[in-house]
């Protein structure tokens, strides 16, 4: 096996890495070295910030190392910077310091997505297959018995692997749900959820049927314009059925767009107002709960579904 620059780094836990800044054990690594993590859900592109990390490397150099994995061929694994090491490429260095941390397959991309949701943008698509990524790691390490005891305190805490993803994102374990659903997606699909074309309700909606009636849907919204989920409701018998015909589905979304709208309106009189709130509470007051209450409402019936 090809030798090694720098003396690879013991430390007790990813969190280390990810949770306190250090410079401890950094090496300087050709930055040829250095391969993407295997399919990395994290777009890095050529943007007006990139221009900006750019010019900061070529000012004051990489300031905070990446975190990367060694294999056997003496080259590494971007695990942490991928952003970093490809402004340095841009910036003309041929070296970048770094942090070399033997790591399982699991507990890399577990750091991955760990570090990159600190971004302050992040695509829908993005966050999709991170959290899926995410998801199938914790889900693998659930399988194996030479877990740690911290990990081991986790599996027992009695928390699904999307509760305990969500925790940690500062989500919900559905909002989770819903995101990886998006994987489920055609590209061309994903691509309108990203340039919010597509929303998200009606991206998870479609996500359930089959590609080649997602192709129709496309074609559908690409020459009728904007889709509503009312409009997909009764596509779900189709879910697991390929009997469906594009023109059948043409028929279904268009006769669903051409049923009118009822308007609802609901009053309540003052007496039975008076039974649930205080009588100096304003109608304005009175009217943000109602909202608040409808929008816990809505909440609890988005989960459940």
């Amino acid at each position: 096996m090809a030798q090694r620059v720098g003396q690879k780094v013991k430390l007790s836990s990813i969190d280390e890495l990810l949770g306190v800044p250090s410079t401890e054990g950094t090496v300087d690594l050709d930055v040829m070295t250095i391969y993407p993590f295997e399919n990395h859900p994290f777009k890095v592109v050529d943007d007006e910030k990139m221009d900006e990390l750019v010019e900061s490397i070529k000012e004051s150099g990489v300031l905070t190392p990446v975190l990367v994995r060694p294999d056997d061929e003496g080259t590494y694994e971007m695990v942490s910077g991928h952003r970093r090491l490809h402004a340095a490429k841009r910036a003309g260095l041929r070296k970048i310091p770094a942090i070399i941390k033997e790591m399982t397959n699991d507990d890399a991309t577990i750091a991955m997505v760990n570090a990159n949701m600190q971004r302050e943008e992040i695509l829908p698509s993005e966050r999709a297959f991170a959290y899926k990524m995410k998801l199938n790691a914790i889900r693998s390490q659930g399988q194996r018995r030479d877990l740690t005891s911290v990990q081991v305190e986790q599996k027992l805490s009695g928390k699904t692997s999307r509760e305990r993803i969500a925790e940690e994102m500062g989500s919900s374990a559905v909002q989770v749900s819903r995101f990886i659903r998006l994987t489920e997606l055609i590209p061309k699909l994903l691509n309108m959820v990203d340039q919010k074309k597509l929303a998200l309700s009606v991206a998870v909606e479609i996500s359930y049927l089959n590609h080649s009636y997602q192709e129709w849907i496309y074609e559908y919204i690409h020459e009728n314009g904007m889709i509503k989920q009312e409009q997909l409701i009764d596509l779900r018998p189709y879910r697991e059925d390929d009997s469906l015909t594009q023109e059948m589905m043409i028929d279904i979304l268009i006769q669903k767009r051409a049923t009118p709208q009822t308007h609802k309106k609901i009053t309540f009189n003052e007496r039975k107002l008076n039974k649930y709130f205080p009588a100096y509470y304003s109608q304005t007051q009175i009217e943000k709960i109602l909202i608040d209450f409808c929008e816990e409402w809505k909440r609890t019936h988005e989960s459940e579904e």
